[in-house]
Parts: structure tokens; sequence; C-alpha cells
């Protein structure tokens, strides 16, 4: 069974690509270990087929998996003035 392997911001620039397909992927689960990419970030999310899926997901031929990095940023000015 082959699916489709999409990263996203911090994690296509630490790969060094951005889409690759893997072979043999049972579950969700098993997606990070096959990648080689080290300790599984915290707070990654994952996608099958544009919705989100839990890590018991089972995959069927042609999924497409999107691993998405949590996403912090922006900035704020901490104020008593009301708005």
């Amino acid at each position: 069974m082959r699916v489709t392997v999409r990263l996203f911001a911090g994690l296509r620039e630490q790969a060094g690509w951005s889409e690759r397909e893997l072979e043999d992927i049972a579950r969700v689960r098993d997606v990070w270990p096959a990648l080689g990419l080290g300790g599984e970030p915290p707070g990654l999310l994952y996608a099958v087929n544009r919705k989100y899926a839990g890590a018991d997901q089972e995959l069927r031929e042609g999924d497409e998996v999107a691993l998405i990095p949590p996403v912090s940023g922006g900035s704020f000015l901490l104020s008593e003035e009301p708005l």
C-alpha cells in the first residue's frame, strides 16, 4: 500500500522535502517513524485526506497524510487600558 506524506513549515525545512511516498504504512502512527526524522515533535497533528486524524486511523492505498507542526508566532502588547 502506498500513501503520500506532505510536510509543512518547519518540518519541511528540517527534512529538506515537502512530499514523499511511503509504502507498507498501515496506520497514522506508523508514518513518523518511517520518515527517520528523529523524535516526534510535541503537538504534531496529522490529517488524512484533509481531515484531522488520530494515531489509530487506518490508512488506505492512495491516502494523503499531512503532518502539521504546532503554529505559534505573532506579537502582542499587554495593557491595562481598554482597547
